[in-house]
C-alpha cells in the first residue's frame, strides 16, 4: 500500500486533493470552540490547504504524510503563493520533519508516530484520512488516533459514502462503521451531511471529543 500511495503522487493521480479549503472546516470548526494556540494533528495530510486555514486561525499544525512528494509540493506551492518564510528541516525519530511557518510536516508512517515524540496535541482534523484506508486498517487508525490525543481533545471528521462497495480510495465509510470505530474512545456528534453529488457520493461531518482513558 505504501508504494501504491507514493505512485499516485508521482503520477499526479490525486483527485482527492482540493484546490481550496474544505467548506465543512470553515463552517463547523469554529463551533468546536477550540482555543487558538491548540496544536492540531492532521493525519495523512497530503498537501491539503486546510492546514493553512487552521494555521491562519491560530493553530500550530502537525501534519503527517507518507509520501515525500506531497510534502515537497505543499512547501513549494505555499512558499510561492503565500510568500511563506523559509523551511527548516530536521529529523525526529524515524520522521523527516519540515517546518514552514506554523505548519509542521512529518514525513513517515502515521502508525509509527508516538505521543512522546511531539508536544501535546490538543485537537485533530480528518478530511481524507479515514476514507483513504482500506477496511482492515481503519480500526487500527481509530485506535491509534485515540492514543495520540488526550482526554477532552476535540476534532472534526469528514467522511464519505458511496455505492461502490470497498472500491477506493476514497472508500465508503457509513454511519454504522463510524460508530463502531470511534465510540469506544470518543463522543460522536453528527454535525451534518450533504446531498449526493453526480458520482453518487455523499459527505458527512462529525464532531469528536476524546473520552477518558482508553477503553
Amino acid at each position: 500500500m505504501r508504494e501504491q500511495w507514493r505512485q499516485r503522487w508521482r503520477e499526479g493521480r490525486i483527485g482527492f486533493h482540493r484546490n481550496d479549503t474544505h467548506p465543512a472546516l470553515a463552517h463547523f470548526w469554529p463551533g468546536l470552540d477550540i482555543a487558538a494556540g491548540t496544536k492540531v494533528l492532521v493525519p495523512l495530510c497530503g498537501k491539503s490547504l486546510d492546514m493553512h486555514w487552521l494555521a491562519d486561525a491560530g493553530h500550530p499544525v502537525l501534519g503527517v504524510e507518507l509520501a515525500p512528494e506531497a510534502i515537497e509540493q505543499f512547501l513549494d506551492e505555499q512558499q510561492a503563493s503565500r510568500s511563506q518564510a523559509g523551511v527548516s528541516r530536521y529529523r525526529q525519530g524515524g520522521f523527516a520533519v519540515a517546518r514552514q511557518g506554523m505548519v509542521e510536516l512529518w514525513q513517515g508512517d502515521f502508525f509509527h508516530l508516538h505521543i512522546r515524540q511531539v508536544d501535546e496535541i490538543g485537537a485533530f482534523y480528518d478530511r481524507a484520512s479515514l476514507i483513504a484506508l482500506p477496511p482492515a486498517t481503519r480500526q487500527r487508525y481509530a485506535l491509534h488516533l485515540a492514543q495520540l490525543v488526550p482526554p477532552g481533545a476535540q476534532g472534526l471528521l469528514v467522511s464519505l459514502q458511496h455505492d461502490e462497495g470497498d472500491h477506493g480510495p476514497p472508500y465508503s465509510v457509513n454511519k454504522a462503521e463510524i460508530d463502531m470505530l470511534f465510540t469506544p474512545n470518543f463522543v460522536l456528534t453528527e454535525l451534518g451531511s450533504g446531498s449526493r453529488d453526480a458520482q453518487g457520493r455523499m459527505e458527512s461531518v462529525w464532531g469528536l471529543c476524546r473520552r477518558g482513558p482508553l477503553a
